[in-house]
């Protein structure tokens, strides 16, 4: 299987290279489980973070790990925009998105409970990878919906197309 090395702090790893589509095929960076890269990436980040920022996001699942490790570093709280509605969420906000790993709607679900936390708050989402940026829209449009302002994005991994506007430690072709 055709891979890609990457290194993140003291971690190396080879992504297998996996079609998404008839005409792409991405390198596969799964944190989840992953330790070392969950760590060393948080600690990496925690020391990109503006101080201006106020409070995390990040969606479920894959980067929930990261913005923890993030939070320890930093000592920001974190909030996570949920993939479903859940039974006890009351007001909850959402939106829906079409993810490059999913290739199907997905709705994105804020628990009114947290919207508190980020009304009239300067925000950082955090994600593992940001690629098409399908994620990324959705939630700065929650987050803006609910009054806070999105003023850094975090990732891992940028993918695809170069997004200046992210902060990352580094960058993934697609094929």
């Amino acid at each position: 299987m055709e891979t890609l090395s990457v290194t993140i702090g003291a971690a190396k790893r080879d992504l297998p290279i996996v079609p998404v589509s008839s005409s792409v095929k991405l390198a596969l960076f799964n944190m989840l489980g992953d330790t070392e890269i969950t760590e060393e990436a948080g600690k990496a980040l925690a020391k990109l973070l503006p101080p201006d920022i106020q409070i995390l996001i990040t969606p479920e699942v894959k980067a929930v790990a990261l913005a923890h490790v993030i939070s320890r570093e930093t000592g920001k709280p974190y909030v996570v925009i949920r993939k479903t509605l859940k039974p006890y969420m009351v007001d909850a906000v959402s939106t829906e998105v079409v993810s490059i790993t999913t290739g199907k709607p997905q709705t994105l679900v804020l628990d009114g409970f947290d919207v508190a936390k980020i009304r009239g708050k300067k925000v950082a989402i955090i994600d593992d990878v940001v690629s098409s940026g399908g994620t990324l829209h959705s939630i700065t449009e929650i987050i803006k919906q609910v009054g806070g302002e999105v003023s850094a994005v975090l990732a891992v991994f940028t993918e695809g197309q170069e997004r200046p506007e992210v902060i990352a430690l580094g960058h993934l072709p697609l094929f």
